[in-house]
């Protein structure tokens, strides 16, 4: 996921799962001149609410083992990570990434939300779990917009 390859570039840079806010700013739109500065900051913003980062203060902590993510070096993200995407979205796109088609399951969540008279955040997270896909966080969200 390329959103979670901008975030982990600056940590990877500094070797620390640590890193000042405005440092971290400077690495994605000086450094490596992908986003200007307001488009870094938006990033952490939505870094933040995907639980890629966390805030303590001016410190970003990143939530996974940032070590771990392959950022090649002709890599650049697109502005399109900027926006904060729906829980329907990050429903999809987990069951994308576990292998189904998108077609097939945007057409099986819209069944199942009017069989079952779900929200469409609702359905998706039921037709996830029956894959066999965790998406627990993305339940309580759902939960949370019923």
């Amino acid at each position: 996921m390329s959103l979670r390859r901008a975030v982990a570039a600056p940590f990877v840079r500094s070797g620390s799962d640590s890193i000042g806010r405005s440092d971290f700013v400077v690495a994605l739109s000086l450094d490596r001149d992908w986003f200007s500065p307001d488009q870094a900051k938006r990033l952490v913003d939505v870094a933040a609410s995907e639980g890629l980062l966390e805030q303590d203060g001016d410190q970003l902590h990143a939530t996974f083992d940032a070590t771990d993510v392959s950022v090649p070096e002709d890599f650049a993200p697109d502005e399109s990570i900027l926006r904060q995407r729906s829980t329907f979205e990050r429903v999809l796109d987990a069951v994308v990434e576990a292998g189904t088609e998108k077609q097939e399951a945007v057409a099986a969540i819209n069944r199942l939300q009017s069989d079952l008279g779900l929200t469409i955040e609702a359905a998706a997270v039921v037709y996830a779990r029956r894959k066999g896909i965790d998406v627990t966080d993305f339940a309580e969200r759902a939960r949370g917009e019923l």
